[in-house]
């Protein structure tokens, strides 16, 4: 069963399967969010989705800042990130032509930031994500 389907721009159809989303800066005791900070979330946010789902290719959307009129500190100017954090596995067609559509299928894990706690649907989703090269980017497997 899947949580929404989405479609690229390529014109092909993927369903999001499994979604994790938590608090960009959650968590955030002391400091500010910087580059290095976004660097660290942004690579942990990677490890954690290669970690969590080993045999999928991971694929991430490099995220918008925002550099607001703030002042910064040591580790340079105030960069922000979206506030949630996404981890989502999706599921398509397979890519391989000459693979059987009945036995075979492909994935992609993505990582991503995005302002709202909404689940991306449809051509609504956002426009990064909908840019996704899934044809260079999935791994075909058998059911």
């Amino acid at each position: 069963m899947s949580l929404s389907h989405i479609a690229l721009s390529s014109g092909r159809s993927i369903e999001l399967t499994e979604l994790r989303m938590s608090s960009t800066y959650g968590g955030m005791l002391e400091g500010y969010p910087c580059k290095p900070v976004n660097e660290m979330k942004v690579r942990g946010l990677q490890r954690q989705a290669e970690r969590s789902f080993p045999s999928t290719p991971v694929l991430l959307v490099p995220p918008s800042r925002e550099y607001p009129d703030q002042t910064g500190g040591a580790f340079g100017p105030v960069e922000i990130l979206p506030s949630v954090a996404c981890i989502g596995a999706f599921r398509s067609t397979a890519v391989a032509p000459e693979l059987d559509p009945v036995l075979h299928r492909s994935a992609l894990t993505v990582v991503w930031f995005q302002t709202l706690l909404d689940v991306p649907s449809g051509e609504d989703a956002d426009p990064a994500l909908r840019s996704i090269r899934w044809e260079e980017m999935a791994q075909d497997y058998e059911l």
